[in-house]
């Protein structure tokens, strides 16, 4: 338990903060179920559109540390050739 009041201040940061990070976290995944719901119905317009509004979103979570930046390239990645695949299909 924080005593001082420089400790308590900081509990309350963190616990702030997570909520935040948590959201934002939360915000990205919804938006890659997007993407993978559009590639699962095969609709590659919309894939498309869908990985356009999911790729600034997550590099702006990289550069704020909400992810590391190869699991954002790793997930990109995946994605762009999944969305490949559904072109050429």
């Amino acid at each position: 338990m924080a005593n001082s009041p420089q400790a308590k201040k900081r509990a309350r940061q963190n616990e702030k903060n997570r909520k935040h990070n948590a959201s934002l976290r939360s915000m990205s995944r919804t938006y890659m179920k997007k993407v993978h719901a559009s590639i699962e119905a095969g609709n590659y317009e919309d894939a498309q559109a869908a990985f356009q509004k999911f790729q600034p979103i997550v590099d702006s979570m990289v550069n704020k540390g909400i992810f590391a930046k190869n699991k954002v390239a790793r997930q990109k990645s995946r994605l762009v050739a999944k969305i490949k695949d559904l072109k050429s299909a």
